[in-house]
């Protein structure tokens, strides 16, 4: 079977059960061998109906008698992709959205509601033709934005609250863009000319990225990513930009003792490793076995012998007390800064799961801040944009440890907020949202 729009309802069923959209899609995609053109189209279906869920079943509500969640759940996916097609994807001709629909609602068990799927299809066109929005959005802007790019309302509300108006539709617009693919250029094994050349002879754009030294964006499409230039002898690895930002931010030194205490899947463990010229010790702690096969296999990739991979939560960890130079806690967050990558990720989080991961957060900065050394350096860091995870966090233990203090990074790389941490702002830097503070410890604890 390569009918990309039947894998990607088979795909987004395993969704609605409960399956992660990432794992859901590249388990069709293994079992089921795609060109490339079908394989894009597939992941973007997919993706986007998931990203696009509150719109669509919004556009479900108003124009069908039934509102979205009275409809046999397989058809609602079946409107969703339709409904997907022709309010997002300009290239699909809209009699192929509506056709390819209507064709998988009859090879779907619904053969008796192709009359139904085809007339809802039409009704939204027609709307949109008399220039009229079927949307027909709430004046409150919590809801307005919710409904227009489809968010909880509370994310919004966490959103306006720092940004205000004008700022939340700029970063709501951005995180419903595909993302981009960033690599990190291996510079033990290569250089950032040599892989740009490289690319270029097999078709593949790339353009560095600003403040990055080892970073290089693809703007053209690749095809699988591990078939590119350079992946197996080790020269790059992908790495967002903003996480490249983390360990230039640690700053390690060649023969310094460093742990990263939630390293897995290794990117920014392998970066540290880079950045120190591979010489010194590196500490990869993580509680998840499986993460951790993967970490080793970047470091065996990328060809470095500095890392050492410890499997424990490191709460528990004590044996590394008073020996760091450096601790990076690369803090389990929410993720509400990469929301653009991971397509379900605003429906699985909620206040309650921010405020259990906020918790989490405080316990392990106050466990790793005594594997450092007086003098040493802990960045603390996490790809969400709630204050609960990062300022408060930060406040909190600054509070409670008068011998810490934030030290502002000497450096241009992004604005700095007072007091001296960094938050990547997405729609500002075009670049997954980030937190992060570099902490010197002055003194022993009393």
């Amino acid at each position: 079977m390569t009918n990309p729009r039947q894998l990607a309802f088979i795909a987004l069923k395993e969704v609605h059960k409960g399956a992660y959209a990432d794992v859901a899609l590249d388990r069709v995609l293994q079992k089921f061998k795609l060109p490339d053109n079908d394989r894009r189209l597939m992941t973007e279906l997919v993706y986007g109906s998931v990203r696009r869920q509150r719109t669509l079943d919004t556009l479900i509500d108003k124009l069908a008698t039934k509102k979205a969640h009275q409809q046999p759940p397989e058809l609602r996916t079946i409107l969703h992709l339709g409904f997907y097609q022709l309010r997002y994807q300009e290239k699909i001709p809209v009699s192929a959205a509506v056709n390819t629909t209507v064709e998988l609602a009859k090879e779907n068990g619904f053969s008796s509601l192709t009359g139904f799927v085809n007339g809802l299809l039409r009704q939204y066109l027609r709307l949109i033709e008399s220039s009229s929005e079927p949307l027909k959005l709430p004046e409150n802007p919590v809801e307005r934005l919710g409904i227009l790019h489809s968010f909880p309302d509370w994310i919004i509300e966490v959103w306006l609250e720092q940004l205000g108006l004008k700022e939340t539709e700029r970063l709501c617009a951005w995180m419903n863009k595909t993302p981009t693919i960033d690599l990190r250029v291996n510079i033990l094994r290569s250089s950032l000319e040599k892989v740009e050349s490289a690319f270029k002879s097999a078709g593949v754009l790339v353009r560095p990225i600003p403040y990055l030294p080892q970073g290089l964006r693809l703007i053209s499409s690749t095809g699988p990513i591990k078939n590119l230039p350079g992946f197996r002898e080790g020269w790059w690895t992908v790495q967002d930009s903003s996480a490249q930002l983390v360990s230039h931010l640690l700053d390690p030194k060649p023969g310094n003792v460093v742990i990263d205490v939630c390293a897995a899947p290794g990117g920014k463990t392998t970066h540290i490793g880079e950045l120190m010229g591979d010489k010194g010790k590196i500490w990869a702690c993580d509680q998840t076995a499986s993460r951790l096969r993967r970490l080793k296999e970047n470091v065996q990739r990328l060809h470095l012998e500095s890392i050492e991979i410890c499997t424990g939560d490191s709460r528990n960890l004590t044996q590394f007390n008073n020996i760091a130079d450096c601790v990076l806690l690369d803090a389990p967050c929410s993720g509400l800064g990469t929301m653009h990558r991971h397509a379900d990720a605003r429906w699985r989080q909620t206040p309650s799961s921010v405020q259990e991961l906020s918790q989490l957060q405080k316990e392990l900065i106050s466990h790793t801040a005594n594997f450092i050394k007086v003098g040493g350096v802990l960045v603390y860091a996490t790809c969400t944009l709630h204050p609960m995870e990062n300022e408060e966090v930060i406040s909190q233990f600054l509070a409670v440890n008068p011998h810490w203090q934030i030290e502002s990074p000497g450096s241009d790389l992004v604005d700095i907020a007072s007091p001296g941490w960094l938050k990547v702002w997405p729609h500002q830097r075009d670049m997954d949202g980030f937190f992060m503070v570099r902490l010197r410890k002055t003194k022993d604890s009393e």
